[in-house]
């Protein structure tokens, strides 16, 4: 997936692999890098979708749906710098992330509410790659097959809730 070629409002099927976290996580890597600590897992070329799963079955991964964006923007930067590509979640984002997405050329891109039992239908697997101590708001690397994401922010500022409005 090429982050300059999607524009707002674009519709995509992802496969590949994706990094959960939440509000916890990004806290403590903020604090690792306030203390010059090195960080548990590499950033670089991620896509963080900021989500925390229900608790895996014996049969399956449980439910995994996105959790509110606009509540990780104080986060954003210090992702950009470590070198996400993208994020994923829900809802609408500050203007501060907005213009984040257009400096550092990133995305936001929107996973479906509502849905997360299907939307775990979707991961082929899933591991603790950090934090196990928070538990569902460990840092989690999931691959996933056909994960439908919509283009919320491209890469050049441009964001559906705006541009719906008019």
């Amino acid at each position: 997936m090429k982050i300059e070629e999607l524009r707002a409002g674009d519709e995509l099927l992802y496969s590949g692999e994706l990094l959960l976290m939440r509000d916890a996580a990004q806290k403590r890597l903020k604090m690792l890098l306030e203390e010059g600590e090195e960080l548990p897992v590499s950033l670089d070329g991620a896509i963080i979708f900021y989500a925390g799963p229900a608790k895996p079955t014996k049969d399956s991964f449980g439910a995994i749906g996105p959790t509110t964006s606009n509540r990780m923007d104080a986060f954003l930067e210090m992702l950009y710098l470590k070198g996400v590509l993208a994020t994923v979640g829900k809802g609408k984002r500050g203007q501060q992330a907005v213009s984040l997405c257009k400096e550092y050329g990133r995305a936001y891109f929107l996973a479906p509410s509502g849905a997360a039992a299907a939307l775990a239908g979707r991961i082929s697997s899933m591991t603790v790659v950090a934090f196990d101590d928070l538990g569902t708001e460990a840092i989690f690397r999931v691959r996933v097959k056909d994960f439908p994401l919509y283009v919320a922010i491209d890469y050049l500022g441009n964001d559906v809730f705006i541009k719906n409005r008019g």
